[in-house]
This record gives C-alpha cells, structure tokens and sequence, in this order.
C-alpha cells in the first residue's frame, strides 16, 4: 500500500499550494484524499481558474466537507499525514478548539489525537493576537504550523519554484518518502 495523505483546501489564498501538493504527492505514488471547503472551491477557481472537477481530477480520493462519516474521519484510517494548504484562520480556530464542524476540521482533530503529523499552511497577514493564540494552541496539540514563507537563498527565479520549494518542505516534515527540498550547504 502506498503512503496515504489527506489534502486540505480552505478559503485562504494560496490555493497554488494545495494543487502542487495534490500534483506532488501522484508523481511521488501517494493516496491522497482531498477535502476542499465551500470556500476553497471559490478560491482555487478564482485564483487557479479550476472548478471543483478538474480539482478533483488532481487526487486518488475526494470527500465532501459534508461527509462527517468518510474514511477520513476514524483513526483507524491510517495516514502518513493531513496537510491543510492552505489553512484559513477560521480553520484553523476550529482546529485549534477541537471543533470538528466539517470533515476538513474532524479529519485534522483525529490526525491529532492519533498523533499522526498535522501541516497547517497558514495563510494571513499580519496576525492578530486570536491568530497567534490559536496558532499556540495547535502546536501545543502537535500540529506543526507552517506558513509558506519563501526561502530566497536558493535564489528562485519563479513563483512556482517557491511555492514547490515549500511544498517539498511540507512533504519533508510529513515524512514522505521522496521529498527533496534543497538543503542550505553553506557559504
């Protein structure tokens, strides 16, 4: 069986992340099981020009954030990791107060309380105290809280080299076999 990733997409902008990831993840031979919100939906077609179809086209699985009782609800649905990219900040309260209002929310509260690798791709600038307070609480938890800032001494010439280079990053850390994020060697 191949290593299973649940993909998350919200309404925060970024929407660039969450579709490599998808992209990322098939050439690299995972399952991966995407929950995109209503609002995300608006957001990868305002931003990517897609709708939900041709979204869904980019992952093994997808779920509706309606469905509270798919696979990726229950612990017992082993996963390398959950990756919210990217994760709004009314996400990432619910996530960081347990309310598990949708399946996004439910599917990173059992990620948790597995004690299984949380990915929050927190989109929002700058950050209120509520903000920083819920980014506090989800660490505490065991998420890891990953805003996509790039890394300019690789010197990127595109964006689309930053955002897959935080990408790599973020399979990197999801423990993801075949993630290849350029390591800093030194001056």
């Amino acid at each position: 069986m191949s290593q299973r990733l649940v993909v998350g997409i919200t309404g925060a902008t970024g929407a660039a992340y969450g579709l490599r990831l998808l992209r990322r993840g098939r050439e690299l031979g995972l399952e991966t099981h995407l929950i995109v919100t209503p609002a995300g939906v608006l957001n990868v077609h305002h931003e990517l020009g897609l709708d939900r179809k041709a979204l869904e086209a980019e992952t093994s699985f997808s779920h509706a954030p309606g469905d509270v009782g798919a696979c990726v609800a229950s612990g017992s649905f082993a996963t390398a990791a959950m990756v919210v990219a990217p994760c709004s900040m009314k996400s990432l309260a619910a996530i960081a107060h347990g309310f598990g209002d949708n399946l996004l929310t439910r599917a990173a509260d059992v990620t948790l309380k597995e004690r299984r690798r949380l990915i929050l791709m927190v989109r929002e600038t700058p950050f209120n105290l509520a903000h920083l307070r819920n980014m506090t609480a989800a660490t505490e938890m065991g998420a890891i809280v990953f805003p996509p800032l790039p890394a300019f001494y690789h010197r990127p010439q595109t964006i689309d080299e930053l955002i897959a280079e935080s990408i790599e990053r973020v399979l990197e850390l999801a423990g993801v076999a075949g993630a290849a994020p350029k390591a800093w060697t030194g001056l």
